[in-house]
Order: C-alpha cells, then structure tokens, then sequence
C-alpha cells in the first residue's frame, strides 16, 4: 500500500486546536486550503513540544542568517488566528513522530506529522533499526501530513499553538496538578505528615 501524504504548500490555514472541555480535550492539528481540510489527532504534549521547538528553530534561523531571514523575531499580530477548528472534524490518522526542517532556499518551515504505527522488535536496537526504515521509507510508509510554512505563518502557529495548550485547566497552588472543575484531590492536602 503507498503512503498517503496530506501536503499543504502552502496552507491558506495550519492551527492546533480543542475539541472538549478542559481535562477532556482531544487535540487536532488541522490544515486547510480550498475546500481541503485535513485534521490529525495528537497529545497535548505533542503539541506543546512542536510550539516550542518551531520557536527554537526559527529563533536559530534568525542568529545564524544574522538576523536577515524572512522570519519575524514575534507572531505578527495581522496573520494572528483564534477562529475555531473547521468543522466538520474528520481524524485522519493519530501522530506518533512529528518532524521538523528548515527550507533554507525557499525560507520555509517544513512541519511532518505521521500517523502512529506499532513497530515489532526484540531488542532496542531492532527497534530503533524498525523506525529509521519507517520514516526513510517514502513509498511504503504510514499517512503523513506535510505542510509548509512561511516564517510568519510559523510564529502564529507557534504562539496559537501554545495559547491552546495553556487554556487548560488552572495548576493546583500547592501540588501544581491540575484543577478539575468538580474537585481535585490535592496531595500535599491529604493530612500525611512526614515524621522528624
């Protein structure tokens, strides 16, 4: 079976967004253009970690062009998009590896999400072996979806991206865990005293 790849070069639109109440999120990361839409499911730490690291990257491409790179050092507030998913929400696939690359001759931001595959192996090494081949594997591979992005395009997303994540569930004050709307159970409130 060939691989499917989602490609969106450019993408008129590329968010993370919620379905769900805060402590029942699903997060999505959905594409559009046209009247294309993909939509892929992932953790929200995935999304957090693809935030931080598309930041990581364009702040990097910013110090080493010597700050001559078509990336802004902050989202631009005029591309800036808090609209909600397009609906209907249709899952694609759930991310398992995400990767991301800079495009130094077009000045791009190449996101890739692939679909989660489970991988047999008796060793570590058998497993890490499994995964390189998986992801060096254009034609035979899981779904992928690829987009690619401005600078510009990349620090909304980034900023979006993160406002989503922290739109969560307040931290407890004392343990830091999350507060539920029905209650929390704190650990630091449970009346264990460590003895002197």
């Amino acid at each position: 079976m060939s691989r499917q790849v989602f490609l969106y070069d450019p993408p008129e639109r590329f968010v993370a967004g919620t379905v769900g109440l805060p402590g029942r999120r699903t997060f999505f990361l959905q594409a559009t253009a046209g009247p294309r839409v993909t939509s892929v499911v992932l953790e929200k730490t995935q999304v957090a970690a693809l935030a931080e690291r598309m930041d990581e990257l364009l702040d990097e491409v910013v110090r080493r062009s010597g700050g001559n790179a078509a990336v802004p050092a902050v989202a631009p507030t005029e591309i800036s998009d808090t609209a909600p998913l397009e609906t209907p929400i249709e899952e694609e696939f759930r991310v398992g590896t995400m990767a991301l690359a800079w495009d130094g001759e077009e000045e791009r931001m190449v996101v890739e999400a692939q679909a989660l595959v489970e991988l047999d192996a008796d060793s570590e090494e058998d497993l890490a072996e499994a995964e390189e081949r998986l992801l060096q594997d254009e034609e035979n591979g899981p779904p992928m979806l690829r987009v690619r992005l401005t600078g510009a395009q990349a620090r909304a997303f980034a900023k979006r991206a993160l406002d989503v994540v922290n739109a969560g569930r307040p931290p407890c004050p004392l343990c830091s865990l999350p507060l539920d709307p029905e209650g929390h159970v704190c650990p630091r409130q449970n009346g264990y005293r460590r003895g002197a």
